[in-house]
This record gives structure tokens, C-alpha cells and sequence, in this order.
């Protein structure tokens, strides 16, 4: 058993310095656990850096969140056993306040990725609202979380819920991940009509196809040429360079007429 908590205690080292490194979570923040057996779990130290865990910063406790061995256990315990308890199939929870997700959900209740690969990876995320520094609405994060893997309880942080503690990783990084490319995207279609009405509006993006002279001069040919006013009359118009003789043009032969229209257009 020692030595099974042993190992239990290095992975939980290792993710911690992982998640720090990804900055995935800053200062003393967020707590990560893992099960041990059916009665009972590993769980992180309140007041903690999650990126330099030691192994006497862990607490054992059963699922009703009763210290076992160790002391001081995060301030989430409660939390952390009810999910055990209540989902026989999670072995590992995480639970840090990324800085994104955190900011994403500030303002929006529910998130969908616009990538087709991580919207079937973790699926449409919908926030959880919390009213205290800890959290003490439980049952709405646990039935969250047997329906998704990742539950977001908004102005506070994010829960993951996972098979093992690398997987836990990976969905928590994935989110993330996810709502910054969600940022990026709105900068960027924010940016992109103003950027078009620019185009558009800006004299420096005009060009002169035509002098007056010129466009004289072809209008002069385009109404004096037989085939045209041929074409015309067969379309039941004017000559008047409409749709339906531009159509017309298209059918019949007219190199004739557009080499005589190239002359006038270099002259």
C-alpha cells in the first residue's frame, strides 16, 4: 500500500509541475487528487504551489473526505470526495483557475470549439455559476460531470474528472487551448470588416480604367457596329452593354468587334 501511495504521490508531482509549467495554473491555486481504491484518495495540500509538490504535501481521506493520513487538506476535499464517491469511474480530478477559460466564461455560459477535432474531444462546455471562494454547490459540478469530462464553474476555475492524471492534463490543456484560438478567431473577425470598409473607402484603392475620351470612343463603335445592334435587336433591346446582350455576345462570335475595342482601349 506505502508503496503504491508512493508511486500515486510522484504522478501527482509530476502533473502539478506540469500544469505549472503550462501555466495552467499561478501562485497557490488549484488542487489535483487521485484515487487510491475504492475508499479512498490522494489529495493536494491547501496553500500549495502545484509546481513544486513535495511528497509530505499530500493528504489521504476517505470518500466522505475524512483525513486518513496526513494533515491540512485543500480546502476543496468535499468536492474532490464527492466525485469519487459519486462517479466510480473517475480516478483523478484536477482543478486549477486557468487564465482563458477563467476569462472566457466571465461572459459566456457555454463554449463549443470551432475545430472539428477538439468539438468531438471535449464537446460543448457549459459554465456552472458559483456564488463562494470555495466551492459549495457540489451536486450541480458532479452532475456536470457525469455528463462531460470538464465542468467550468464560472468566476472561479475548471474541473476536470479523467481516468488517469494524464488525461486530466490533456482535457484541462485542450480547453485552454481552445479558448485561446476562440479569443484569436473574434480578434481576427472583428478586424476583418473594418479592414474591407477600408478597401473600399480608401481613394488609394481606385484605379482609372478609362479616360473620358476613351470611353467615348467605345460607346461611339459599340453603337455604330451592325453586329452589335444585330444583337441587340435579337435580345429585344437597346444597345446598352446590358446583361442579356453581354449574354447574347457570348454565344455568337465577336473577335472582330473585341479586337477593334482593344484598338480604341491602347490608343
Amino acid at each position: 500500500m506505502e508503496n503504491k501511495i508512493s508511486g500515486l504521490k510522484k504522478s501527482l508531482m509530476e502533473i502539478g509541475k506540469l500544469i505549472w509549467d503550462k501555466n495552467l495554473v499561478y501562485g497557490r491555486s488549484g488542487n489535483i487528487s487521485c484515487r487510491v481504491d475504492e475508499k479512498s484518495f490522494l489529495l493536494s495540500c491547501h496553500d500549495t504551489c502545484l509546481g513544486f509538490l513535495g511528497a509530505n504535501d499530500f493528504a489521504l481521506l476517505d470518500l466522505t473526505g475524512k483525513v486518513i493520513q496526513g494533515e491540512n487538506p485543500s480546502s476543496e476535499a468535499k468536492m474532490h470526495a464527492a466525485i469519487y464517491n459519486q462517479l466510480p469511474g473517475a480516478k483523478a480530478v484536477i482543478h486549477t483557475h486557468p487564465t482563458y477559460i477563467n476569462s472566457y466564461f466571465s461572459v459566456n455560459e457555454t463554449f463549443e470549439p470551432f475545430t472539428f477535432e477538439t468539438r468531438l474531444y471535449i464537446g460543448t462546455v457549459n459554465a456552472i455559476p458559483q456564488t463562494t471562494p470555495a466551492v459549495t454547490a457540489i451536486a450541480p459540478v458532479v452532475e456536470s460531470l457525469s455528463k462531460n469530462n470538464i465542468a467550468v464553474l464560472r468566476n472561479h476555475g475548471v474541473v476536470v474528472a479523467s481516468d488517469n492524471l494524464w488525461d486530466g492534463f490533456f482535457l484541462l490543456q485542450t480547453l485552454e487551448g481552445a479558448v485561446k484560438m476562440e479569443t484569436v478567431r473574434r480578434i481576427f473577425t472583428a478586424a476583418a470588416p473594418e479592414k474591407s470598409k477600408e478597401q473600399k473607402t480608401n481613394p488609394q484603392n481606385k484605379f482609372k480604367l478609362f479616360s473620358a475620351e476613351q470611353i467615348d470612343k467605345i460607346v461611339n463603335l459599340v453603337n455604330q457596329d451592325p453586329q452589335i445592334e444585330k444583337l441587340g435587336s435579337e435580345a429585344d433591346l437597346r444597345v446598352d452593354l446590358s446583361k442579356k446582350i453581354l449574354k447574347k455576345a457570348e454565344e455568337l462570335d465577336y473577335k472582330n468587334l473585341a479586337a477593334r475595342l482593344e484598338k480604341v482601349m491602347v490608343s
